[in-house]
């Protein structure tokens, strides 16, 4: 399995865990729990995109600390930007309850993808 499809496939697990993190983060907000199935959908997105991302990156360096540092700003950055619009949708953000999983979810599938060898090259 190559690293980018490898990323793709741990992204959108853990994505599922990281949306289903939000009942235990919020257990009392009712918007959570009428909203899990779309929150747990956007979460797997986002890790989908974040697993391609850094698997891509993975292929691409020698550096484990690149590569988990890479992961942690993708995956930071993109639970940022859902942070944002959540605020910019008027709902209070959340930031640390989507931030904080969205960065262990970048930290595992960086040295994941590092750490796998991926698929070696034809012919060689």
């Amino acid at each position: 399995m190559s690293k980018p499809v490898l990323g793709l496939v741990l992204g959108g697990v853990l994505g599922i865990f990281d949306g289903l993190s939000a009942l235990v983060s919020a257990p009392n907000d009712p918007a959570i729990k009428t909203g899990i199935v779309g929150i747990v959908i956007g979460s797997m997105v986002k890790g989908l995109i974040t697993g391609v991302l850094i698997g891509w990156f993975a292929k691409r360096t020698r550096s484990l600390g690149l590569a988990i540092v890479f992961g942690v700003a993708v995956g930071v950055t993109l639970a940022f930007l859902v942070c944002l619009l959540q605020k910019l949708g008027g709902q209070p953000p959340y930031y640390w309850q989507i931030m904080l999983p969205g960065g262990i979810l970048g930290v595992i599938v960086g040295y994941v993808t590092f750490s796998s060898r991926g698929t070696p090259a034809l012919g060689r």
